[in-house]
């Protein structure tokens, strides 16, 4: 099984509910972002964590693309043909937890990255609770729901190089991969966000 990943750091500004992201120096967004927000008073918004553009200097987004699903449908399916069912739904199963495993360790090195190491003392437990600096946070979940903002993150990390495409339905292929945009804000929490604002706001 292959582990392959792609990843970079973006500077970042808000702009309301967006974010734009810009190459070093660069005064042209290369991508811009559109989020929705809970719709209640005083709401949350990925935009919230993050600078606003008044605020004399950029922050920073970081984004990835991590996959273990190279040739795993395949050998799925020789074992299915195969009549070993056991083994074909395993090594599926297996993809998509070494792809998740390989995520929540991208996602530290990113802290490191950032000068936010983990404590010594933080434990596996820590990690799949996220309790630790920042979140991460996936199109498709409560956050981000809209799946077509994929479109975006391909465009700037160029995932197919490492052999991940995007379907129609915007979902990964291979199934066994993580896309993610990470925030370093102490403050990051998982909400739910309004879709419909999101796309209006495009």
């Amino acid at each position: 099984m292959k582990v392959k990943a792609v990843w970079q750091f973006f500077a970042a500004e808000r702009d309301g509910n967006s974010i734009h992201l810009f190459s070093p120096g660069n005064e042209t967004p290369l991508h811009t972002f559109h989020f929705g927000r809970q719709r209640r008073t005083d709401g949350l918004c990925l935009s919230d964590y993050i600078l606003d553009a008044d605020e004399g200097r950029r922050d920073q987004l970081a984004l990835f693309v991590v996959t273990a699903g190279e040739g795993v449908r395949e050998r799925s399916e020789e074992w299915k043909q195969a009549g070993r069912f056991l083994k074909a739904y395993a090594i599926q199963a297996l993809a998509i937890e070494t792809a998740e495993g390989a995520a929540e360790w991208l996602h530290r090195r990113i802290r490191e990255d950032w000068g936010f190491p983990d404590p010594p003392t933080t434990t596996m437990h820590d990690r799949f609770t996220s309790k630790y600096h920042g979140k991460r946070y996936s199109f498709g979940y409560p956050a981000c729901p809209n799946l077509d903002d994929q479109q975006g993150l391909w465009d700037l990390l160029r995932p197919q190089d490492i052999g991940v495409h995007l379907t129609d339905g915007m979902m990964m292929e291979p199934e066994a991969s993580v896309s993610a945009l990470v925030f370093h804000h102490p403050d990051c929490a998982y909400f739910t966000a309004d879709e419909a604002e999101a796309g209006a706001a495009q």
